[in-house]
């Protein structure tokens, strides 16, 4: 997922979000959520706690919405959230703290993409508490979610967002070219490409979008299989098979030109925002892009991935998101996991938390049981009615998890200049070997530092 965090609002009840929208906030929470001229660290006060959070439409109000459900619990609890601009904010907190060997400087707790936290406790162990003790059942989430934070064994991490991936299409286009979203469900990739012509030749549109300057499409490919691009901690882009065929299938689509390969991100969902795409295929945040086109309300509709072998196998994958992480600096971990558990982690607060988390930011939960929540069972009129985020809690939990490994965006990059190379020409045997001595390569010399 790109650094970028989207994020979107139900329709009528709720506003539709986007990245620097305006986000609703309780009164006693807009002072505390700014980020401060002072370097407000680890709080002294034995009923507050202090965070690192981005985002003030998204992240930002889950935190308020959290705060507001352990009030009842504890009336005199706060949470004085610090906002950043960017998670890349965070990560250079931890980075300098790391890097002194002096965490006193950080917060109780920091918000943390998913996708980065493995390296970060490998490069510094010392910066994190480990969570095995906090009153959670951690079977009541999506797997794949707790696979993200659990590193040796240890959990460290408690779920915010749910980054469950859509295949969406527009139902207009896709009867145009003589297809439905029926058809589209249980699909192999195989015959999505012959349906992506018909609606190419149709319509004029592409299938879809990709960005390729950040290719998110063979990890979400993949885990729809089944299939991580590592194997005990090593990767396999020459010796899994899969990977040379997700690899082929993306190539074929941009030759094609069934798909169409941005150049960016701005490029990617600008190509969302204005019409050119028949389907959208990226972690459920990508709503927040598919809304900006009004013009499109009640046009759309979401099933599950594609898979390399079809015949009625469905496919489902996460794509970004983010976890709450107690720092080395928190002085109260009783209180924080407690808080934690609480709330995110599924204790008394859940429901609460995780229903208003949706309501005020388009938070949706990867807690299983939040699904009880009135907001998650309004209709979507932009999806033509449907309930859509019982629907996506229902994909959650059925993500397979797969192996993660601390050089995730290595391999991302490395597989999207194979891509590159694959349309350009080269084998894909030969793309892949020079994509994995890559890999392998920028792994050994982190190893040796």
């Amino acid at each position: 997922m790109k650094k970028k965090v989207l994020s979107f609002m139900l329709v009528g009840v709720l506003a539709v979000g986007a990245l620097a929208g305006c986000g609703s906030s309780k009164s006693g929470s807009k002072k505390s959520s700014k980020k401060s001229s002072k370097n407000i660290t680890a709080s002294e006060d034995e009923h507050t706690l202090s965070v690192y959070a981005w985002d003030k439409n998204f992240n930002i109000p889950a935190l308020e919405a959290a705060e507001a459900a352990y009030q009842k619990k504890d009336p005199d609890f706060k949470l004085n959230i610090i906002e950043q601009s960017a998670s890349s904010d965070v990560e250079t907190a931890v980075t300098t703290a790391g890097s002194s060997k002096d965490y006193s400087a950080l917060p109780d707790i920091v918000l943390f993409q998913d996708h980065y936290i493995q390296r970060y406790v490998h490069d510094y162990p010392d910066a994190w508490q480990n969570i095995d003790d906090a009153n959670v059942d951690w079977t009541q989430f999506s797997q794949d979610k707790i696979g993200m934070s659990t590193i040796n064994g240890k959990h460290y991490g408690f779920p915010v967002d749910n980054g469950t991936v859509i295949m969406a299409y527009r139902t207009d286009y896709l009867e145009q070219a003589g297809h439905s979203v029926d058809e589209m469900t249980g699909i192999s990739w195989a015959d999505f490409e012959k349906v992506a012509k018909d609606v190419k030749d149709k319509t004029g549109k592409y299938m879809m979008s990709m960005d390729h300057s950040g290719d998110d499409f063979p990890y979400m490919m993949l885990q729809a299989e089944g299939v991580s691009q590592f194997k005990d901690g090593k990767p396999q882009l020459t010796t899994e098979p899969k990977v040379a065929q997700v690899v082929d299938v993306i190539a074929q689509m941009a030759k094609d030109e069934t798909i169409l390969l941005a150049n960016s991100w701005d490029e990617y969902t600008a190509s969302i925002a204005n019409d050119q795409v028949a389907g959208v295929f990226n972690g459920n945040w990508i709503i927040a892009t598919m809304k900006q086109n009004k013009d499109a309300s009640g046009k759309w509709a979401i099933t599950t991935i594609p898979t390399l072998e079809g015949n009625g196998q469905q496919g489902y994958a996460a794509n970004g998101g983010s976890s709450l992480y107690i720092t080395a600096a928190c002085k109260k971990a009783d209180l924080a996991k407690d808080f934690l558990s609480y709330t995110f982690g599924g204790g008394d607060g859940a429901i609460e938390t995780y229903d208003n988390a949706l309501k005020n930011g388009g938070v949706i939960s990867t807690y299983l049981p939040a699904v009880q929540g009135d907001t998650y069972q309004q209709a979507d009129d932009f999806f033509g009615g449907a309930k859509v985020y019982a629907t996506l809690m229902d994909y959650s939990s059925k993500v397979p998890a797969i192996e993660q490994n601390d050089f995730h965006y290595e391999a991302r990059t490395d597989l999207g200049e194979a891509i590159t190379n694959v349309i350009n020409g080269t084998s894909t045997k030969d793309a892949l070997k020079d994509a994995q001595e890559k890999l392998e390569f920028a792994m050994e010399d982190n190893s040796s530092k």
